[in-house]
Protein backbone atom coordinates (compact mmCIF):
# COMPACT_ATOMS: atom_id res chain seq x y z
CA UNK A 1 0.00 0.00 0.00
CA UNK A 2 1.04 3.22 -0.46
CA UNK A 3 1.42 6.17 2.00
CA UNK A 4 2.08 9.06 -0.20
CA UNK A 5 1.39 12.40 1.06
CA UNK A 6 0.07 10.70 4.04
CA UNK A 7 0.83 12.24 7.79
CA UNK A 8 1.51 10.25 10.74
CA UNK A 9 2.27 11.14 14.24
CA UNK A 10 3.97 8.47 16.07
CA UNK A 11 4.31 8.42 19.89
CA UNK A 12 7.69 6.18 20.98
CA UNK A 13 9.01 6.98 17.58
CA UNK A 14 12.78 7.10 18.80
CA UNK A 15 13.05 3.10 18.97
CA UNK A 16 12.17 0.07 18.90
CA UNK A 17 8.19 -0.69 17.29
CA UNK A 18 7.43 3.00 16.96
CA UNK A 19 11.17 3.88 14.79
CA UNK A 20 10.68 0.71 12.71
CA UNK A 21 6.89 1.73 11.93
CA UNK A 22 8.07 5.47 11.11
CA UNK A 23 10.76 4.37 9.06
CA UNK A 24 8.34 2.19 7.17
CA UNK A 25 5.73 4.70 6.29
CA UNK A 26 8.60 7.02 4.93
CA UNK A 27 9.84 4.24 2.81
CA UNK A 28 5.83 4.18 1.46
CA UNK A 29 6.13 8.23 1.13
CA UNK A 30 4.15 9.25 4.02
CA UNK A 31 5.49 12.47 6.62
CA UNK A 32 6.10 11.42 9.96
CA UNK A 33 6.11 13.03 12.93
CA UNK A 34 7.76 10.90 15.97
CA UNK A 35 7.91 12.03 19.87
CA UNK A 36 9.87 10.45 22.49
CA UNK A 37 11.99 11.14 25.64
CA UNK A 38 15.35 11.56 24.40
CA UNK A 39 16.08 14.57 22.08
CA UNK A 40 19.54 12.59 20.23
CA UNK A 41 17.80 9.29 19.74
CA UNK A 42 14.83 11.19 17.87
CA UNK A 43 18.14 13.38 15.95
CA UNK A 44 19.77 10.26 15.40
CA UNK A 45 16.48 8.21 14.33
CA UNK A 46 14.93 11.18 12.19
CA UNK A 47 18.04 11.14 10.37
CA UNK A 48 18.04 7.40 9.51
CA UNK A 49 14.54 7.73 8.23
CA UNK A 50 15.30 10.36 5.73
CA UNK A 51 18.77 12.51 5.62
CA UNK A 52 17.18 14.95 3.73
CA UNK A 53 14.69 16.10 6.85
CA UNK A 54 11.93 16.89 4.66
CA UNK A 55 9.73 14.13 5.43
CA UNK A 56 10.63 13.78 9.00
CA UNK A 57 10.32 15.84 12.50
CA UNK A 58 10.51 15.47 15.62
CA UNK A 59 9.11 16.59 19.61
CA UNK A 60 11.22 15.62 22.14
CA UNK A 61 9.38 15.47 25.86
CA UNK A 62 6.97 13.27 28.19
CA UNK A 63 3.55 12.99 26.12
CA UNK A 64 1.91 13.07 29.64
CA UNK A 65 2.86 16.79 30.13
CA UNK A 66 0.31 18.12 28.27
CA UNK A 67 2.30 21.09 26.81
CA UNK A 68 4.41 18.54 24.79
CA UNK A 69 1.43 16.41 23.80
CA UNK A 70 -0.20 20.08 22.47
CA UNK A 71 3.06 20.79 20.28
CA UNK A 72 3.73 17.24 19.16
CA UNK A 73 0.36 17.80 17.49
CA UNK A 74 1.02 21.64 16.38
CA UNK A 75 4.56 20.62 14.74
CA UNK A 76 2.03 18.33 12.61
CA UNK A 77 -0.10 20.85 11.64
CA UNK A 78 2.84 23.10 11.00
CA UNK A 79 5.04 21.00 9.35
CA UNK A 80 2.56 18.80 7.03
CA UNK A 81 -1.19 20.69 7.04
CA UNK A 82 -2.82 17.50 8.40
CA UNK A 83 -2.85 14.08 10.74
CA UNK A 84 -4.27 11.03 8.85
CA UNK A 85 -2.80 8.47 11.33
CA UNK A 86 -2.15 8.52 14.80
CA UNK A 87 0.15 5.65 16.37
CA UNK A 88 0.56 5.58 19.99
CA UNK A 89 3.47 3.35 20.44
CA UNK A 90 5.30 4.71 23.60
CA UNK A 91 4.71 2.41 26.59
CA UNK A 92 6.53 1.01 29.16
CA UNK A 93 6.61 -2.68 30.90
CA UNK A 94 7.54 -3.63 34.04
CA UNK A 95 6.69 -6.93 35.08
CA UNK A 96 7.17 -7.87 39.44
CA UNK A 97 4.88 -9.19 42.00
CA UNK A 98 1.67 -6.87 42.94
CA UNK A 99 2.91 -6.51 46.14
CA UNK A 100 6.57 -5.41 45.15
CA UNK A 101 5.19 -2.14 42.73
CA UNK A 102 6.41 0.91 44.35
CA UNK A 103 4.61 4.28 44.04
CA UNK A 104 6.83 5.31 41.75
CA UNK A 105 6.38 1.96 39.54
CA UNK A 106 2.91 3.19 39.37
CA UNK A 107 3.07 6.71 38.71
CA UNK A 108 5.54 6.26 35.33
CA UNK A 109 3.35 3.14 33.96
CA UNK A 110 0.34 5.02 34.28
CA UNK A 111 2.22 8.09 33.08
CA UNK A 112 3.59 6.57 29.51
CA UNK A 113 0.55 4.27 28.84
CA UNK A 114 -2.07 6.05 29.64
CA UNK A 115 -1.69 9.89 30.12
CA UNK A 116 0.23 9.71 27.53
CA UNK A 117 -2.06 8.14 25.57
CA UNK A 118 -4.49 10.52 26.33
CA UNK A 119 -2.95 13.83 26.16
CA UNK A 120 -1.78 13.09 22.48
CA UNK A 121 -5.44 11.13 21.45
CA UNK A 122 -7.34 13.65 22.10
CA UNK A 123 -5.95 16.41 20.09
CA UNK A 124 -5.19 14.09 17.36
CA UNK A 125 -8.78 13.16 17.18
CA UNK A 126 -9.54 16.78 17.40
CA UNK A 127 -7.70 17.73 14.30
CA UNK A 128 -9.27 14.20 12.21
CA UNK A 129 -12.86 15.44 13.20
CA UNK A 130 -11.91 18.81 11.60
CA UNK A 131 -11.09 16.84 8.70
CA UNK A 132 -13.52 13.85 8.69
CA UNK A 133 -11.06 11.24 8.72
CA UNK A 134 -8.34 9.42 10.15
CA UNK A 135 -7.29 5.90 12.10
CA UNK A 136 -5.54 5.71 15.50
CA UNK A 137 -3.92 2.76 16.05
CA UNK A 138 -2.84 1.48 19.92
CA UNK A 139 0.28 -0.73 20.71
CA UNK A 140 -1.37 -2.48 23.89
CA UNK A 141 -0.35 -6.07 24.60
CA UNK A 142 -1.63 -9.38 24.53
CA UNK A 143 0.20 -11.64 26.54
CA UNK A 144 0.10 -9.53 30.12
CA UNK A 145 -2.94 -7.31 29.17
CA UNK A 146 -5.26 -10.25 28.29
CA UNK A 147 -3.29 -13.72 28.75
CA UNK A 148 -1.98 -13.51 32.10
CA UNK A 149 1.06 -15.57 32.87
CA UNK A 150 2.22 -16.85 35.95
CA UNK A 151 5.64 -16.98 34.98
CA UNK A 152 5.37 -13.05 34.54
CA UNK A 153 3.22 -11.45 37.13
CA UNK A 154 2.62 -7.78 35.32
CA UNK A 155 -0.87 -6.44 37.16
CA UNK A 156 -0.12 -2.21 35.53
CA UNK A 157 0.42 -3.82 32.55
CA UNK A 158 -3.33 -5.80 32.29
CA UNK A 159 -4.37 -2.27 34.26
CA UNK A 160 -2.89 0.09 31.57
CA UNK A 161 -2.64 -1.60 27.92
CA UNK A 162 -5.58 -3.68 29.22
CA UNK A 163 -7.39 -0.76 29.50
CA UNK A 164 -6.49 0.50 25.93
CA UNK A 165 -7.79 -2.45 24.16
CA UNK A 166 -10.87 -1.06 25.86
CA UNK A 167 -10.55 2.51 25.44
CA UNK A 168 -9.72 1.19 21.85
CA UNK A 169 -13.15 -0.44 21.13
CA UNK A 170 -15.16 2.62 22.48
CA UNK A 171 -13.50 5.14 20.64
CA UNK A 172 -13.67 3.14 17.51
CA UNK A 173 -17.66 3.23 18.36
CA UNK A 174 -17.92 6.64 19.45
CA UNK A 175 -16.12 7.83 16.25
CA UNK A 176 -17.19 5.47 13.16
CA UNK A 177 -19.85 7.92 11.94
CA UNK A 178 -17.27 10.68 11.85
CA UNK A 179 -14.85 8.91 9.47
CA UNK A 180 -12.44 8.20 12.11
CA UNK A 181 -10.92 4.18 12.60
CA UNK A 182 -9.46 3.04 15.61
CA UNK A 183 -7.76 0.02 15.73
CA UNK A 184 -4.96 -1.52 18.16
CA UNK A 185 -2.30 -3.91 17.78
CA UNK A 186 -1.47 -6.88 20.76
CA UNK A 187 1.83 -7.78 20.28
CA UNK A 188 3.50 -10.66 22.67
CA UNK A 189 7.03 -10.18 23.94
CA UNK A 190 8.95 -8.39 20.67
CA UNK A 191 12.68 -8.17 19.79
CA UNK A 192 13.48 -4.71 20.62
CA UNK A 193 15.81 -2.86 22.80
CA UNK A 194 13.74 -3.08 25.68
CA UNK A 195 14.53 -7.12 26.39
CA UNK A 196 17.98 -8.08 26.34
CA UNK A 197 19.93 -10.93 24.77
CA UNK A 198 20.07 -13.23 27.82
CA UNK A 199 16.32 -13.09 28.21
CA UNK A 200 15.57 -14.00 25.00
CA UNK A 201 15.27 -17.70 24.97
CA UNK A 202 13.06 -17.36 28.14
CA UNK A 203 11.11 -15.10 26.61
CA UNK A 204 10.67 -17.25 23.44
CA UNK A 205 9.29 -20.18 25.20
CA UNK A 206 6.13 -17.78 26.69
CA UNK A 207 4.67 -18.18 23.10
CA UNK A 208 2.76 -21.11 21.56
CA UNK A 209 4.83 -20.09 18.24
CA UNK A 210 8.13 -21.00 20.30
CA UNK A 211 9.76 -17.76 19.41
CA UNK A 212 9.57 -13.95 20.54
CA UNK A 213 7.87 -11.83 17.63
CA UNK A 214 10.16 -9.70 15.32
CA UNK A 215 9.53 -5.84 14.91
CA UNK A 216 8.65 -6.35 11.41
CA UNK A 217 5.51 -8.40 12.45
CA UNK A 218 4.06 -5.51 14.28
CA UNK A 219 5.07 -3.14 11.41
CA UNK A 220 2.79 -5.07 8.85
CA UNK A 221 0.15 -5.41 11.15
CA UNK A 222 -0.02 -1.74 11.62
CA UNK A 223 -0.22 -1.92 7.16
CA UNK A 224 -2.85 -3.75 6.87
CA UNK A 225 -4.72 -2.13 9.83
CA UNK A 226 -4.22 1.32 7.62
CA UNK A 227 -4.94 -0.29 4.28
CA UNK A 228 -8.29 -2.04 5.82
CA UNK A 229 -10.83 0.58 5.23
CA UNK A 230 -13.57 -1.68 6.66
CA UNK A 231 -12.08 -2.37 10.23
CA UNK A 232 -12.29 -0.63 13.22
CA UNK A 233 -12.85 -1.44 16.69
CA UNK A 234 -10.31 -4.59 16.13
CA UNK A 235 -7.86 -5.86 18.81
CA UNK A 236 -5.52 -7.80 16.08
CA UNK A 237 -3.47 -10.11 18.45
CA UNK A 238 -0.01 -10.33 17.03
CA UNK A 239 1.31 -12.82 19.75
CA UNK A 240 2.46 -16.59 18.43
CA UNK A 241 -0.89 -17.82 19.58
CA UNK A 242 -0.46 -16.35 23.06
CA UNK A 243 -4.25 -14.71 23.23
CA UNK A 244 -5.14 -18.31 21.89
CA UNK A 245 -5.43 -19.86 25.57
CA UNK A 246 -3.42 -21.60 27.62
CA UNK A 247 -0.44 -23.79 26.56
Amino acid sequence: MKFQGKVAVITGGSSGIGKAVAIELVKRGANVVISGRREQALVEAAKEMDPTGAHVAYVAGDISDPQIAERLIGEALSRFGRIDTLVNSAGIFIGKSFTDFTEEDFESILSINVVGFFQVTQRALTEMLKAGSGHIVNITASGGAEQSLKVMPAVLTALTKGGLNAATKSLAIEYADKGIRVNAVAPGVIKTPMHSVETHDFLAKLHPLGRMGEVQDIVDAIVYLESAQFVTGEILHVDGGQNAGQW
